[in-house]
């Protein structure tokens, strides 16, 4: 399972455009640069939010569940037989 075009193309989009055109329009005033900054740093960390989000989805931590005939199994074959009544 690989990275699909599709989502990684919608999501960089989305975000560039909160982060690149959205500080455009914020409102003139005193606190003008610092509305732009926060909309720009936003994106940027939502969008690196998400793409290790997604990223993390192709290669699972967490494994298979396996019932304890496979686990003594693997555990025999592997060299480290199991006692019966151990835990």
């Amino acid at each position: 399972m690989g990275a699909s075009f599709v989502p990684i193309t919608v999501f960089t989009v989305l975000w560039g455009i909160v982060g690149i055109v959205c500080p455009i329009f914020a409102p003139k005033g005193p606190n003008r640069g610092i509305i732009q900054v926060v909309l720009m740093l936003t994106a940027a960390t939502c969008w690196l939010f998400w793409l290790c989000a997604y990223m993390a989805q192709m290669n699972p931590l967490i494994g298979p569940r396996l019932n304890n005939d496979t686990l003594i199994w693997i555990a025999h074959t592997w060299g480290n037989p199991l006692e019966a009544g151990t835990k």
